[in-house]
């Protein structure tokens, strides 16, 4: 399973966040700290918060920050929200599968159950435990480390 850019991007982005509590973070910062260009970042930060993962200010002093707590936020509810219905292999596609061995295939099940497990594992994972104790990457994802 491959994850997309959006994915990668809503992650670093909602790590970010859960670094720097109690204040508002820009979009300029957190696009110079993870290497994001601000144009994905903007589509990534106004799903997130229509998903009701970030709390967003527009305005000269505006930004964001999460709305709810780190330890509120399970990976895997963030893949499904960002990945959508993304289509694991052609025989998941309704629309264009021009696979001709879909009716007979087992495979589809059996990819559909790794994806399931996929999600599952991640489930398992808050965004407050990907930062616990790490002080390395706490580090990284502080504005004076983002300085290039």
């Amino acid at each position: 399973m491959r994850i997309t850019k959006r994915t990668n991007i809503a992650i670093r982005l909602l790590m970010y966040c859960a670094a720097n509590p109690g204040r508002l973070v820009t979009k300029s910062e957190i696009a110079d700290c993870c290497n994001v260009s601000e144009n994905h970042l903007a589509q990534v930060i106004n799903q997130l918060s229509q998903l009701n993962f970030l709390r967003t200010q527009r305005g000269r002093n505006g930004g964001m920050s999460l709305a709810i707590g780190a330890d509120q936020i399970r990976i895997g509810e963030v893949f499904r929200h960002v990945e959508g219905a993304l289509p694991l292999a052609e025989c998941f596609a309704d629309a264009d599968n021009t696979c001709p061995l879909t009716k007979a295939c087992r495979l589809k099940v059996a990819l559909s159950d790794a994806a399931q497990a996929f999600y599952a594992s991640l489930d398992e994972i808050t965004l407050d435990s990907l930062l616990c104790d790490n002080h390395d990457l706490m580090k990284l994802l502080q504005p004076v480390a983002c300085v290039r």
